[in-house]
Parts: C-alpha cells; structure tokens; sequence
C-alpha cells in the first residue's frame, strides 16, 4: 500500500494584510450552491474584513447528510470549507465553518492548540456575554454535546447567526426566523441573543477589521 497522502494546505504569500472576505475565500462557481454562498459571503464582508496572508481558501460543496459543513485544517494553515448541499442550510453552515476559519486565523497558539475564542482578549467581552446564552442540547451522546457547547462551537454558531441578523438580507433574514420558529438547537431566539450579536460586532471593532477601506480596480 502507498503512503497516505494528506490535502495540501493553502499557501501563504506576502505579509498579512487587510483584505475583503472575498479575496480570501474562494467560491465554487459551478455548483447549484453559488448563488446562496455568494449571498453569505456578502453579508459577512459587509460585516468585517480579515488580516491574512492566505491564498483564497476553497469551499467545496458536498452531499453530506451527517453535517452542514467542515473545516479542515493542519495545525495552523487552513485546507478548505466544506458544505453540504443537503438539508436546505447551506448558507447557515457556510457561515458557521468560516466563523471557524476567522477563529483559526485571527490567533493561534501553537502549544496549546488555542484559538482567537478562548484566548484572544478581543473576545473575552464576547466570551462573557455568550456565557449567558442558553446551552441548547442536541439529541445525540456526551462527547457530541461537550464538542456543542465549546467555546469555538458557540463562537461559530453567534457568527453565522450575527451575519444573517445583521445583512439586512430578506432571504437570509426569512431562513434564521423559520429556524427560530422551528426551535433549532443550533440559533438562539432573538431577544436572548441581541447582546451577543453586539459583541460579535464588537470582535471585529477591537481587531480594526470593521472598517474596511480598499482600492478600486481601475
């Protein structure tokens, strides 16, 4: 048998820069997903920008039944987001695994394998409020629920849920109520969440990434 070859990672290039989210992130164009990943994507960038020095990192649409999404990683460097098609969340799941590649990449200690959410003192106001949050339960074992109410879990879930009540994007907004109505584990109902989406925002205000000023191409 030959050796088992791993996914390469996404090359660096430069110095970390301030950047669009667009620039970082690297779409499928052919799947039937564009469109709806197009429309997340947005919203995130209009939102914040990001820091890197990253190559754009693909996102792979999938047929994944058993997850929303993936993001595969080796130590510090990203591989890729993964989506899954099926279930009709794909831009819920988009968001999700890229509020993960932000933890990621905004810090990363080496020796303990932390990210920006647990650590980073730009979070800790954030880390404070979420802490209050309900701790919704999924029906599934202990490991499963420990992995749930991690502190880079409920970082990516109040993400992909603060850009969706953020865009002012009817059919991203119409999605997140449906969900809130449906009473699913993974959102939090509007009243309780409002201070946490505040301090996503202000995540991104302590780093400098809200304000994203780039050139125009000519």
């Amino acid at each position: 048998m030959g050796q088992r070859r791993y996914p390469e990672c996404v090359p660096r290039e430069g110095k970390p820069r301030l950047r669009s989210l667009e620039d970082v992130v690297a779409l499928p164009r052919r799947s039937p997903l564009a469109a709806e990943l197009q429309r997340a994507l947005a919203a995130a960038s209009g939102l914040h920008g990001v820091r890197s020095d990253l190559s754009p990192v693909p996102v792979v649409a999938t047929a994944t039944i058993s997850e929303a999404g993936a993001y595969r990683f080796r130590k510090r460097d990203p591989i890729d987001l993964r989506v899954s098609r099926v279930g009709g969340r794909s831009a819920l799941g988009f968001l999700h695994e890229l509020g993960h590649l932000l933890d990621h990449q905004i810090f990363y200690d080496r020796k303990t394998r932390s990210w920006a959410s647990a650590v980073h003192q730009a979070f800790a106001p954030w880390r404070d409020a979420a802490a209050l949050l309900e701790k919704r339960l999924l029906p599934s074992g202990s490991s499963r629920q420990r992995y749930f109410q991690s502190v880079n879990e409920v970082w990516a879930r109040s993400y992909a849920q603060t850009v969706i009540l953020r865009s002012e994007d009817d059919t991203l907004v119409r999605q997140l109520e449906k969900l809130q109505a449906e009473d699913d584990a993974h959102i939090w109902q509007a009243e309780q969440f409002a201070p946490v989406a505040i301090e996503v925002e202000l995540v991104f205000e302590r780093l400098g990434l809200r304000q994203l000023s780039l050139p125009l191409a000519a």
